[in-house]
């Protein structure tokens, strides 16, 4: 539990910070949007495809990136937490004279802060759907918030709209954010205009295929496993999974979570300079378990495969989002020779996949287009 005195030095903080932010409130609010993320240090293509939509509506509307990590959040190194802190300074004063805010993942000062009423906010939540619980639904588990620090840093609060990427997503966002689902809009991400270009597909497919042109030659398994904090038991059964996989038949790629410290080893490899994004344009396969990017393969129409080998450790610990073992479109197993001999039957329930994939994610043609009508309808109010 957090002492009286952490909790008192946290609102006295706030409270600081709310007095330097009531200057510069007194600044003229611009035709601006400040797009925040702690997500990476650089714009996510999302980000830019926003940016790239307002622009050529309205060259006179300024976007602005605001784009700083800070790996561990509260429990990250003194010397981040002091840079992040200088950083804050600057996301104060451009959120305090913008007229319409974006952000991607939680934002301290987007939460914190008490806003001008001109602001509208809007949570653009970085994951096309959900499958792990998060936010306020994983409060005091391993892998969640304490609830104390959740409260006294106002977490996820100061949303005006958070956009869901289907009907059927919106309870699990509502409960995750501890918001009203009135909030909640059915608005796609950006990506899914990636998704469905076949422009674009050609295009990531020709650069993955001139860095790694071995991959022309064999069907590509792609693994996309979820971060765990401890990697241990993943290590093994990464080990299982790529002993299990026919090389002669087969490449196997595999793209771990950016903080994991787990060795991938041959005839593995990581397709380094691609994301994982990127390569579902070149997979033929794609095993995974609880990361959302299923719900990109599945828009893809890759055929998905669930390698669950700690499913014990979500449905008693963190805690799962949906019914796992009798939605999700494919195979499920805590064997890899299991996992590997479902592929190699080549028998597998595409309508299953598709019917996932229009349930969790609203297939939509124009998904950036539809989230810059409503940031310009925000901006003329």
């Amino acid at each position: 539990m957090m002492t009286k005195i952490k909790l008192a030095v946290i609102k006295a903080g706030i409270f600081l910070l709310n007095m330097v932010y009531g200057v510069f409130k007194l600044l003229p609010v611009q035709r601006k949007v400040t797009m925040l993320s702690r997500q990476s240090n650089t714009p996510s293509d999302e980000f830019r495809m926003v940016k790239k939509g307002i622009n050529i509506r309205d060259k006179g509307v300024k976007v602005v990136f605001l784009c700083h990590t800070l790996d561990g959040g509260v429990n990250s190194v003194l010397e981040d937490k002091i840079r992040y802190g200088f950083h804050m300074f600057t996301q104060m004063y451009h959120i305090a004279t913008s007229k319409v805010a974006i952000l991607d993942t939680y934002c301290m000062a987007v939460s914190i802060l008490n806003h001008k009423k001109e602001l509208k906010v809007i949570q653009m939540w970085h994951s096309m759907g959900t499958m792990k619980k998060f936010g306020y639904t994983a409060l005091d588990t391993k892998e969640g918030s304490r609830s104390e620090l959740a409260c006294a840093m106002k977490m996820h609060r100061n949303y005006d709209y958070i956009f869901a990427s289907a009907e059927s997503y919106k309870d699990h966002l509502a409960k995750g954010f501890n918001c009203d689902t009135e909030k909640i809009l059915t608005m796609p991400l950006p990506r899914l205009d990636l998704l469905h270009s076949e422009k674009y597909a050609k295009k990531v497919k020709d650069r993955i295929y001139q860095a790694y042109p071995k991959l022309r030659e064999k069907p590509v398994i792609l693994y996309c496993p979820t971060f765990r904090k401890e990697e241990e038991k993943f290590a093994g059964a990464l080990k299982a999974l790529t002993s299990a996989v026919d090389s002669e038949r087969y490449h196997f790629v595999v793209k771990l979570h950016p903080l994991s410290k787990t060795a991938v080893e041959g005839p593995a490899f990581c397709a380094d300079g691609f994301s994982s994004f990127e390569m579902l344009f070149a997979a033929d396969y794609v095993i995974s378990d609880y990361s959302c990017i299923v719900y990109e393969a599945a828009v893809r129409g890759i055929p998905l495969y669930f390698y669950n080998f700690d499913m014990e450790l979500y449905t008693d610990g963190r805690g799962l989002a949906l019914d796992y073992e009798n939605e999700v479109p494919g195979p499920v197993s805590g064997d890899a020779k299991e996992i590997m001999a479902s592929i190699e039957a080549e028998a597998y329930d595409m309508e299953a996949l598709k019917a996932f994939a229009d349930k969790y994610v609203t297939p939509v043609k124009h998904a950036t287009k539809d989230i810059v009508d409503f940031v310009f309808n925000l901006m003329n109010e």
